[in-house]
């Protein structure tokens, strides 16, 4: 019997509270399954915390409002969420460009 199932039998309170009954670890391959799946290539992005942050920025770039993505993504401040709001790279030249037009 492994720790979890160990732990569900004992009527851990901890257990209840959990979304998924996986360790850590099992979600992290989960995800990394999809992460093939989509085809997504290799680089610091291809994690959990990569799909977080692209989720977050194409949200921004989307037009969806700070405080709604802030909601969305169970952020406590805008200033957590703020952070989706620095231009990087190509967009920034945009911006920059946009000025001198």
């Amino acid at each position: 019997m492994n720790p979890r199932e160990r732990q569900k039998r004992q009527g851990d309170p901890k257990y209840a509270t959990w979304v998924w009954p996986w360790s850590r670890m099992t979600a992290f391959r989960r995800v990394k399954e999809v992460l093939d799946a989509a085809g997504i290539a290799e680089g610091p992005h291809r994690c959990p915390k990569g799909l977080r942050h692209g989720y977050g920025v194409h949200a921004i770039s989307s037009g969806v409002p700070l405080n709604t993505l802030s909601e969305l993504m169970g952020h406590a401040s805008l200033e957590v969420t703020a952070i989706y709001t620095n231009a990087m790279g190509a967009e920034k030249r945009a911006i920059v460009a946009r000025m001198w037009e």
